[in-house]
């Protein structure tokens, strides 16, 4: 909570407030304090230590009248750190009061979404695991910090929403949804809180939804259907053909014949043999285009 300096009444800054996000972004903003008068500026001063010195803002976030209203800052580390923010106000002629607040960043800090959000479903077991991992911050490293809300919404009936939650722990990464059904649609998103660590306890924002279901079932098994009658065709050409190729190049070798004798009953066995060998190739082709 601020405080405010000496100076003449309700002239100092009012509704100080400061968001860390995306790891490392701070916006500090504030309003004119209510007797201020429009030509009233307002600079702002901090330091993470007491035994520093103040250094100005560099970026100020300005109203339409040119009035500094906020400040942003880049590369803000966490930690254990306090703030020590200080705004003053000039006005030539008029004493304007200063505001002073002490801050924890960590409580300030606007979680980033969970990241690597992958949905697995089992058509036969009729289940979706849920994987994530934690989101980005500059002083938390434990699995464990976090505690994650997940919304499974179901896309046929957005009325109908399915929503659970589960708490973090060093195995928290990963949901399993049991109550999925093929032939429906659905969303998830997540996001994530503290659980006991120098997080800040305000919910961190939603993930971008992710939509498993229906069409990824209907794609993937499509693509099955048509790939095995092909691979069954590709099996039965691979192992047969080789096999007649060589039945019929050896049965078509010229056999050397007495010029002088009559045709010999070993002929009459050999052309037998050929017929029957077209024969099972014709009916071998049938079958392929039969599967195919």
């Amino acid at each position: 909570m601020g405080f405010q300096g000496g100076g003449m009444n309700g002239t100092a800054i009012e509704n100080f407030v400061c968001v860390i996000f995306n790891v490392s972004f701070m916006n500090c903003t504030w309003q004119a304090g209510r007797t201020a008068s429009e030509d009233t500026q307002y600079f702002l001063y901090w330091k993470t230590s007491s035994k520093e010195d103040f250094t100005g803002c560099q970026n100020y976030i300005k109203d339409n009248c040119g009035r500094h209203t906020g400040c942003r800052f880049q590369n803000v580390t966490i930690e254990n750190k306090r703030a020590y923010f200080l705004v003053n106000g000039s006005r030539s002629g008029q004493n304007i009061q200063s505001y002073k607040e002490i801050i924890k960043l960590y409580k300030i800090e606007r979680l980033t979404p969970p990241l690597n959000v992958t949905v697995n479903c089992t058509e036969a077991s009729h289940g979706c695991e849920i994987r994530w991992q934690p989101p980005c911050t500059s002083h938390v490293k434990k699995h464990a910090c976090f505690k994650y809300e997940i919304v499974i919404e179901n896309k046929a009936d957005p009325e109908k929403n399915i929503k659970s939650k589960t708490e973090g722990s060093s195995t928290g990464n990963s949901y399993i949804f049991e109550s999925f059904s093929a032939e429906k649609r659905y969303s998830v998103k997540i996001r994530a809180t503290d659980n006991g660590c120098l997080v800040s306890t305000s919910w961190g924002e939603w993930s971008t939804p992710v939509e498993f279901g229906k069409e990824q079932f209907t794609s993937t098994s499509s693509y099955m259907l048509f790939l095995t009658p092909v691979l069954a065709a590709s099996l039965v050409l691979f192992l047969c053909i080789p096999s007649i190729y060589l039945k019929k190049t050896s049965a078509t070798v010229p056999q050397p014949r007495d010029p002088f004798h009559e045709i010999s009953p070993t002929d009459f066995q050999t052309e037998y043999k050929n017929q029957l060998i077209k024969h099972e190739t014709e009916e071998i082709i049938t079958i392929i285009e039969e599967v195919t």
